[in-house]
């Protein structure tokens, strides 16, 4: 099993309206896409700053189904989160195998 995680890190003028989109919209098309089992957001408590900072995780069977994912279902699905937060929120990806 993959887990891909997805961090993003908010301006806090952006976090109720980027929360709702994650929940209503962006979630559930990453998931209409077919590529994942299943899909989790947590939120960050231990920020040092005070900032805002979630994590979208989304877990599918193997590398070769993300990375199927990330070639034909991600440019679109970044562009739409740009078009709606862009310069407000940094993300950053990883990828982990899952052990247990």
């Amino acid at each position: 099993m993959i887990l891909y995680n997805v961090t993003s890190s908010l301006e806090p003028t952006i976090a109720d309206e980027w929360l709702d989109y994650m929940r209503a919209t962006h979630m559930p098309e990453v998931m209409e896409t077919g590529f994942f089992l299943k899909s989790q957001l947590l939120r960050l408590l231990n920020e040092e700053d005070g900032g805002i900072t979630y994590a979208a995780q989304y877990y599918c069977l193997s590398l070769e189904q993300l990375e199927e994912y990330q070639n034909i279902c991600a440019p679109s699905l970044r562009a739409d989160m740009e078009n709606h937060f862009g310069g407000k929120y940094v993300s950053f990806r990883t990828v982990l195998e899952v052990v247990e």
